[in-house]
């Protein structure tokens, strides 16, 4: 008999010191419905969350006999607090395809994890209790999550399987979904999933959860290195501290096969170590005025190796607006050569650039209308040396194979300093919106990126780990944690409170 799967997906990293999320956020990037969705899994550089083409095609490659229904896919780049009235409307959206849908063998749901609403802290959860309103206990319920994900206790009651990705930078969405796929496919042939879940009290800064090395790291892999016959999955979620939510901090998610006891103790394993590591989720920033020295010196000397220098407080892949201008004001009055800084989010300066075309010199002011309090102002001599209409498909690391729209973009001169702005927010994650302007990265001295850890897996073609430096700027992403007024995030939480303990209980 055909199993009938519905497949969803309503996704946000929210960061509640930016500006709000509305439906526009989600019009420009990924908002489709019923066969909507089903259309866009046929394109071949589809603009569907990586999730549910990996989903979709393990299930194929399974040869399940089987029929995925549609019913909303909803993403949106971070940024704020999601709009109460729209996600309530989306919400009411999905149970109308839901209980349209008839019976149903399983349900699957795409979430970042991290969503927060401007009505509530968690619209996760929310999305969750719904679908189980509808189809019931017995039908199951898996969910995928970015490894940033603010877990709740709802949202690990309402799940069969909560499976989250295991690389930082994100590289794994489709295997993740692949997993999902072969759980449904378990439970359907008679396995019960156990799902144990605790959270640990650490909101560490973004910076320290990289999954190649590091004390994230090690317990990734420690936790992958117990699965077994008994043990299907473990997730270890780091939270993401900038959405100040009660949900924030880490969480450790084990699910066992149809015996509840070997779950409860890895999980309490598990959660043991990551405190009792605690200390090393601390990492040292570059200062401005270094990176900018460092830039200068690369520019005067050629046989210094190329650098790559990520503005990891202003990062769009975290809420950040794209567009503060620290390092380009210090690099272009320090008379820095042979540096790239990008990508500049700002509209009306792409739009200026364009009515002007290539070739033409002209003064541009970037946050001419500031949103945030981190959006100075910036006026510079420019030339105008190249345009675009930034349509392209990502080939490397988070954005491969997928259809990027950046809008009108350009690239400007200032001195020895090329700068890319791009009109619709996205971090800077793949060598395409640098190689978008013609440019050879090779040639590049120092490469400035808006991004806080993407562009790693991104650039690592051109740039090794020795060659990679976070500066310390203001911004909306800091990993300064002191900069921000915390208002919801439940203290304390370590590093944040430094004497704060905790005992994990069972």
């Amino acid at each position: 008999m055909t199993k009938r799967v519905a497949v969803l997906g309503f996704m946000l990293e929210s960061n509640n010191f930016s500006p709000v999320t509305t439906e526009a956020d989600y019009r420009k990037r990924c908002y489709l419905q019923g066969a909507e969705i089903t259309d866009e899994l046929a394109k071949a550089a589809p603009k569907l969350p990586a999730e549910i083409v990996g989903f979709n095609a393990e299930m194929n490659r399974l040869g399940q006999d089987w029929e995925l229904v549609p019913v909303v896919a909803a993403d949106a780049e971070p940024g704020g607090s999601i709009d109460q009235d729209f996600f309530m409307a989306t919400l009411k959206l999905m149970e109308g395809y839901l209980r349209a849908a008839g019976d149903l063998d399983g349900v699957y749901v795409v979430s970042h994890g991290a969503m927060r609403a401007t009505g509530e802290f968690d619209p996760d959860a929310r999305v969750y209790e719904m679908v189980r309103d509808v189809v019931g206990r017995d039908v199951p319920l898996i969910a995928t999550l970015d490894l940033h994900a603010n877990v709740s206790e709802p949202m690990a009651t309402e799940t069969d399987v909560l499976v989250a990705y295991l690389t930082n930078p994100h590289v794994d969405q489709r295997e993740r979904a692949a997993e999902a796929a072969r759980i449904m496919v378990e439970m359907w042939n008679g396995m019960t999933p156990h799902q144990y879940f605790i959270k640990v009290p650490i909101a560490a800064p973004t910076v320290t959860l990289l999954t190649a090395e590091g004390p994230y790291a090690d317990l990734i892999n420690y936790g992958q290195s117990k699965l077994s016959d008994d043990i299907l999955n473990v997730s270890v979620t780091a939270g993401f501290i900038y959405s100040d939510s009660p949900k924030c901090g880490m969480s450790v998610i084990v699910t066992s096969r149809n015996d509840p006891k070997p779950a409860r103790k890895l999980a309490e394993d598990i959660a043991t170590r990551a405190w009792a590591d605690r200390e090393r989720f601390k990492k040292a920033l570059t200062p401005l005025s270094m990176a900018t020295d460092r830039a200068a010196a690369l520019g005067r000397d050629p046989s210094l190796p190329a650098c790559i220098m990520a503005d990891v407080a202003d990062n769009p892949g975290g809420g950040g607006s794209g567009n503060t201008t620290f390092v380009t004001k210090a690099f272009t009055e320090a008379g820095v050569d042979g540096a790239f800084i990008g990508l500049m989010i700002d509209p009306a300066v792409a739009a200026e650039a364009h009515d002007a075309g290539e070739g033409a010199h002209l003064t541009v002011t970037f946050n001419a209308e500031p949103r945030t309090e981190f959006d100075e102002a910036l006026s510079l001599d420019v030339t105008v040396e190249k345009l675009t209409e930034g349509s392209f498909v990502g080939r490397r690391g988070l954005l491969k194979g997928r259809a990027i729209e950046l809008g009108p973009c350009a690239l400007l001169k200032c001195g020895g300093v090329l700068i890319g702005v791009a009109s619709n927010r996205k971090q800077c994650a793949d060598p395409m919106m640098i190689e978008q302007f013609g440019l050879n990265i090779a040639d590049l001295r120092t490469v400035v990126v808006k991004s806080r850890g993407h562009f790693r897996a991104g650039f690592d073609e051109f740039f090794p780990p020795e060659y990679v430096y976070e500066i310390d700027c203001p911004g909306l992403t800091s990993p300064v944690l002191g900069n921000f007024n915390w208002r919801d995030l439940v203290r304390p939480v370590y590093p944040l409170d430094e004497e704060a303990t905790w005992t994990c209980p069972g």
